[in-house]
């Protein structure tokens, strides 16, 4: 138990670099973005308002706690069923919840930190009702809602990781941090290569130069540490 707990150590810290690589993707994505014109286009003002009524009634008016409990435990019940878990006793109340899984995993345990259940719900509904009708009428209103729910998401979110959860416990902080921030970037250049000029190959492209770029770095770096120390030991010696 204790080696798997140093490898996951190791992992999760040998992934911060991956981390660092995805925030410098996504803040050149923003910055081509605000270039652009269409920076200020309808659908982003649309997600950014809605991901702002959001934020207001998560600081003004009462949260609803439960309706995100029910979510995270939905999330990890349908993780489960899509991994070939048997899934029962699922329990809700305004002060925790619990399902009971005859199997888990790594992306089981997490799914409910990078998945927003009700963003995910919201577009496959838009979805269905456009299989019947197309175009789907109140385009600008779909993504404000896409914007509300991913809000309400990420503030639940990250309220919920400054609290002890035995689900981030199971694999360790670092690593567990590490998936979660890196999973909702991307998710954050998915919603700005829909909503602007961005493009989904200039945002990989960058992801990739600058992943290859900082572990390229540090192997320099770290190689020139080992050969110093190399070089003071045989010297001491």
């Amino acid at each position: 138990m204790r080696k798997h707990r140093v490898l996951r150590f190791l992992l999760g810290v040998s992934l911060l670099p991956l981390c660092f690589a995805a925030t410098l993707a996504v803040l050149e994505a923003i910055n081509s973005a605000n270039s652009s014109s269409s920076m200020f286009s309808r659908e982003t003002i649309a997600l950014f308002s809605g991901y702002a009524v959001w934020l207001a009634v998560w600081f003004f008016l009462p949260r609803p706690a439960k309706s995100y409990i029910l979510a995270h435990e939905l999330t990890h019940a349908i993780s489960g069923l899509f991994f070939g878990a048997k899934v029962s006793n699922l329990n809700i109340s305004a002060k925790g919840g619990s399902v009971s899984l005859s199997k888990t995993n790594l992306w089981i345990i997490l799914s409910p930190y990078f998945i927003p259940f009700y963003t995910i719900l919201l577009i496959a509904v838009y979805l269905l009702i456009g299989v019947f009708i197309h175009p789907v009428p109140y385009k600008a209103l779909w993504i404000f809602l896409v914007g509300f729910t991913w809000s309400f998401h990420a503030c639940f979110t990250l309220n919920s990781l400054l609290i002890r959860q035995p689900d981030i416990q199971m694999y360790g902080r670092i690593f567990s941090y590490a998936i979660i921030y890196f999973l909702n970037l991307l998710l954050v250049a998915l919603w700005m290569i829909y909503t602007t000029p961005v493009s989904a190959g200039g945002f990989y492209d960058s992801l990739a130069a600058n992943t290859i770029s900082i572990y390229a770095l540090l192997y320099e770096q770290t190689q020139r540490v080992v050969n110093k120390a190399v070089s003071l030991l045989r010297h001491a010696l």
